[in-house]
């Protein structure tokens, strides 16, 4: 049974940086599409950046230049590091991993889902 487990939320200040870690079990994320997702209260499920298969990244355009999604399919894990971060990055940010080597930025084409970890950025 695939479990993927996020960690290295919490608070901040505007400005201020995170690092997030996704850590898989259950199966190797070598060659699979993995990606981070956030929800904010009352809004849905967005997009923030993935990493497929053979490395390639994309952001989310609220993000980028801010943000840098890794992994390191040797340990088996995914980070977000999250830098200048702003009152509006505030949300559970949620890690995610796809059966397929390319999947993009719709939370549908990701299979498996951690439990989420909360962050919150003060102004």
């Amino acid at each position: 049974q695939v479990q993927l487990v996020e960690s290295g939320g919490g608070s901040v200040q505007a400005g201020g940086s995170l690092r997030l870690s996704c850590a898989a079990s259950g199966r190797t994320i070598s060659g699979y599409s993995m990606a981070w997702f956030r929800q904010a209260p009352g809004k849905g499920r967005e997009f923030v950046a993935t990493i497929n298969g053979r490395y390639s990244t994309l952001y989310a355009s609220s993000v980028k230049g801010r943000f840098a999604i890794s992994r390191d399919n040797t340990k088996n894990t995914m980070t977000l590091e999250m830098n200048s971060l702003k009152p509006e990055d505030t949300a559970v940010y949620f890690c995610s991993l796809a059966q397929g080597v390319f999947a993009g930025l719709s939370a549908g084409e990701y299979d498996y889902w951690g439990q989420g970890t909360q962050v919150t950025v003060s102004s």
